[in-house]
């Protein structure tokens, strides 16, 4: 097929215009997502986030010019534990700086730093950061908060890609604004997002692999299509391991994007273009692991968690590994922040968004029409997640007697695929009810999730657990917390404007409705 062909098989007419209200809406909705990540990062407390208090150490040692050591050999610095040891019991404006902390507490710790298990590229990024803003004159926790909103700017584009990502494959400019809400529904996405983790820039990589796959699947095979995925999956695999597994994602899509109208020799070089780039550009850091350790990923955790034997009489349990690894993963997907003292929004919560939202996507997002193809390659992608994590977990299990490595943000790099196949199963059972009532039912109750984990994260945190907000709460905020309450207030009344906007503009159908290439010009 010619460049000429390929560039008139993506038409304009294959998906709607966007409109300047369109734009508008698009523009609300993001803005109303990144506050939302910047009110996270101010209400979780320092290190509270997953191995917080890891990522940020990693960051400081390249900030102070150390080299990235092999995996099991860093040590905590003794500074960031003392920064630790401040966030419970020292008000915020009596906290030390980074350079008082170092000459108050030179040397590193005892304690084993897993962080050089992945590539160094999040935290030499971390790294210039905080030199750039003058980390040692500023207090640890307002250096912390810089790190995490600057993890919160990174992830905040996801909004788009996921409006971009479900109006490309559905055609509906609706169904993309629902996308882009989907986003408030997952209080562990906002939560993972706005801390100091390495799954910040993950989820941004990944979020446009997924976009420019889709754009693959529905007909964009250019060439320069091709090489954008290959670059930006080259970015990918440097960042984390976690992102290894979009490797034959993209080539199983670059494979069969545009299938219909071309030879097996076309698919075949289609799909070499964008795994060429990825091996020549992104494949060094592992394969020196491969040379260096003699596996891909090397275990960070080695010198922590040893080979255990089972206690004499008892073994491994199929039932009790599935029973722990449901229960975490399910948790830790939807809503459970915190590292010393985790909260959850509800075992019986989240146990229920997943069933229902599995549910719908196995029942409609596969069945005949011209979204089959797409969304069974869109499935492959956490698919290969699911696998790869219980191959992982399972082998610790049986190594170590110990269910680990079941974290449901491992996943989150398929995030916007499986908003993608959710917005393909929702349109399609919104033919069979009410389908105004339930898209509409939609964006008010996926922001609603997300509402509902921030009240219940903060009050766990700040206010003893109880429901409401008390005064001891509020004084407690207001000692220990970077910012003060009235800041916090207002970016949350502004998430919330934003959202009833983007609900409002999702309602309005004479101007957001457009017709599915599967539904028979249906308008949901």
């Amino acid at each position: 097929m010619s460049t000429r062909t390929e560039r008139r098989a993506v038409t304009d007419g294959a998906v709607p215009p966007v409109s300047r209200r369109e734009l508008v809406a698009v523009a609300v909705v993001t803005t109303a997502f990144a506050l939302c990540l910047g009110v996270w990062a101010m209400v979780v407390p320092a290190f509270q986030a997953p191995d917080e208090t890891a990522h940020v150490d990693a960051a400081v040692h390249l900030a102070l010019g150390e080299p990235w050591v092999d995996p099991g050999d860093l040590r905590v610095l003794n500074a960031v534990q003392a920064a630790v040891a401040q966030q419970d019991g020292v008000p915020h404006d009596e906290r030390s700086t980074f350079s008082e902390l170092l000459a108050g507490a030179p040397g590193a710790s005892g304690t084993v730093n897993q962080m050089t298990q992945h590539p160094p590229t999040a935290y030499a990024a971390y790294a210039l950061v905080l030199r750039a803003v003058g980390y040692g004159d500023l207090r640890w926790d307002q250096a912390l908060l810089v790190l995490r909103l600057v993890d919160a700017a990174v992830v905040a584009p996801l909004a788009v890609l996921a409006w971009a990502t479900v109006r490309r494959l559905t055609r509906s400019p609706r169904a993309g604004l629902v996308g882009a809400l989907a986003l408030f529904a997952t209080p562990q996405l906002a939560s993972i997002a706005s801390s100091v983790s390495n799954d910040a820039p993950v989820l941004l990589l990944s979020g446009v692999v997924v976009w420019i796959v889709t754009r693959v699947l529905t007909g964009d095979v250019r060439s320069r299509t091709l090489v954008s995925l290959g670059l930006v999956l080259s970015l990918l695999v440097w960042t984390k391991g976690t992102g290894l597994p979009a490797v034959p994602f993209v080539g199983l899509a670059a494979f069969v994007g545009g299938a219909g109208a071309a030879t097996l020799r076309t698919r075949v070089v289609r799909a070499a273009v964008p795994l060429v780039i990825c091996a020549a550009l992104g494949s060094w850091w592992w394969l020196h692991n491969l040379v260096a350790y003699g596996r891909v990923q090397p275990n960070g955790y080695s010198a922590i968690r040893g080979p255990q034997d089972f206690p004499p009489g008892e073994g491994p349990s199929v039932l009790h590994f599935l029973d722990v690894s449901w229960g975490t993963l399910t948790r830790t997907f939807w809503g459970s922040p915190g590292m010393r003292a985790q909260v959850s929004i509800g075992d019986l919560l989240t146990a229920l968004l997943t069933v229902v939202t599995v549910a719908v996507v196995a029942l409609f997002a596969f069945r005949a029409g011209p979204l089959r193809r797409p969304a069974v390659v869109l499935a492959v992608f956490p698919a290969l997640l699911v696998v790869v994590q219980t191959a992982t977990s399972a082998r610790g299990y049986l190594t170590t007697t110990e269910v680990a490595a079941t974290q449901g943000r491992y996943y989150f790099p398929a995030l916007l695929c499986l908003v993608a196949l959710s917005a393909v199963a929702w349109r399609r059972l919104a033919r069979r009810v009410h389908g105004r009532a339930l898209v509409t039912g939609l964006a008010v109750g996926l922001p609603a999730v997300g509402a509902y984990g921030l009240v219940v994260v903060g009050n766990w945190f700040w206010n003893a657990a109880e429901l409401l907000p008390t005064a001891a709460g509020s004084e407690r905020f207001r000692t220990f917390a970077p910012v003060p309450p009235v800041v916090v207030g207002i970016v949350v009344a502004c998430v919330a404007v934003g959202v009833v906007v983007t609900v409002l503009a999702i309602s309005r159908q004479r101007y957001l409705a457009a017709s599915s290439p599967d539904v028979g010009g249906a308008t949901t």
